[in-house]
């Protein structure tokens, strides 16, 4: 990929736009909270050509919500869950909201009839 093909993902939030150092930089915390992360499972950064670990905008929010936690006194496996929980959660409410939106634009469901 060339930079004038990774212009345009720039917007993207699952673009790998961050190095591990710059991430840890924007999170103000160290590249090991990163590695644990990663090992805890809860973000899967991509991998550059060279092997480097390159992450998202939008595993750049996870990860500042679980050393938000951790800052709280959270043991980091447990930080780690709770932003998953969280994480799902919230797709679950999306899902939920957009099934209501369509059942509403497509008028009352007839009853199943055994």
């Amino acid at each position: 990929m060339t930079a004038d093909d990774s212009f345009g993902r720039l917007d993207d939030d699952d673009y790998p736009a961050y190095t591990m150092g710059r991430a840890a930089e924007m999170l103000n915390t160290t590249q090991g909270f990163l590695r644990a992360i990663g090992e805890a499972r809860l973000i899967t950064p991509l991998r550059s050509p060279g092997g480097h670990r390159r992450y998202s905008r939008y595993q750049l929010r996870i990860a500042a919500r679980a050393r938000e936690l951790v800052d709280a006194g959270t043991p980091i496996e447990a930080a780690c869950r709770i932003v998953i929980l969280e994480d799902q959660l919230q797709e679950a409410q999306r899902i939920n909201t957009e099934h209501h939106r369509t059942a509403k634009a497509t008028g009352p469901s007839k009853p199943l009839v055994a």
